[in-house]
């Protein structure tokens, strides 16, 4: 069988990303954690949160890219520095920036979390101009319609409403949108039922298969694929690679690092293309290759060399 041909639309859409953004505390020990006493580790302060990486990923890759998200207002000039390449349109709040403590273990993580700022990030705040994914403020050229991308972690310790005016208004502006749940916490607080009936006239449901388990009931990936009301679902299965509407995507080789945002730097691969033009497994598949450079490095963003 040949290799695909993979092709590019000429006409590139603006994505607008909303989420999280967060000071992420990486630990890797050295051997098993022991009580009441020194644990020699790698220890790294790095920019973190799901939607903001996926942002730094998607600039990375010079995606037309706009990120809105909540940190505290002395923190406003730092956290858009540590995202070049992408619009940052960070809202000033007086609450600490999120932090997390991220315990490496492997290809396994336990992560400690304090959500600060981002619990008060004003989703009906979004302009229209944004949602439109009109780029003429940013002398890039680009209109709409554009693309929208939210993660679970938004609507998290809320009924979701805010969330679903974002969507509304974002498919009213001609937009496409993908939804990336985040996390089986967040669906099993909100119902499944309900966080399906937010993220109603969604295009694209990034998920693990956990998290498609936990919206569908069912277990198969298949199974999990067929049962969901999207157009294009997207599981992620790690290792095993992915399942697009049923087919499925090898994942890439990597010696793993550090598996902190290996989700959200697929996401980001799989959206650049995409938004393109490209079909959904052939997103899926450049999508792994993002992934896998994401896990070969400490964080969860890319190496801004």
């Amino acid at each position: 069988m040949g290799r695909r041909l993979v092709t590019l639309s000429d006409e590139k859409k603006r994505i607008l990303v909303v989420g999280d953004v967060i000071d992420d505390i990486v630990v890797i020990p050295s051997g098993p954690i022991v009580a009441d006493t020194d644990t020699p580790s790698t220890i790294r302060r790095v920019a973190g949160g799901s939607a903001a990486n996926t942002a730094a990923w998607l600039g990375k890759l010079g995606t037309p890219v706009t990120f809105v998200g909540a940190v505290a207002a002395a923190d406003v000039a730092r956290h858009t520095a540590l995202l070049p390449g992408v619009d940052a349109r960070l809202q000033p709040v007086d609450e600490p920036t999120g932090t997390i403590v991220v315990v490496v273990d492997g290809e396994r993580r336990s992560l400690l979390t304090e959500r600060g700022a981002n619990a008060l990030l004003d989703l009906d705040a979004i302009s229209e101009d944004l949602l439109a994914g009109n780029g003429l403020l940013n002398g890039d050229g680009l209109s709409g319609p554009g693309h929208l991308h939210l993660t679970g972690h938004t609507m998290a310790a809320s009924d979701g409403a805010a969330f679903a005016r974002l969507i509304r208004r974002a498919k009213g502006a001609g937009a496409t949108v993908s939804v990336n749940p985040g996390s089986v916490a967040y669906i099993v607080a909100l119902g499944a039922d309900r966080f399906l009936d937010v993220i109603a006239g969604t295009d694209v449901l990034i998920a693990t298969l956990a998290e498609g388990q936990a919206l569908t009931g069912r277990v198969a990936p298949a199974e999990i694929c067929a049962a969901l009301d999207v157009p294009t679902v997207v599981l992620t299965l790690g290792r095993d690679g992915a399942v697009v509407n049923g087919v499925a995507v090898a994942a890439a080789s990597v010696t793993v690092v550090d598996p902190t945002g290996a989700g959200d730097a697929f996401c980001a691969g799989f959206l650049a293309r995409w938004t393109a033009g490209v079909d959904a497994v052939a997103a899926a598949l450049f999508g792994a290759e993002v992934a896998a450079r994401a896990l070969a490095i400490v964080g969860g963003r890319p190496l801004s060399a």
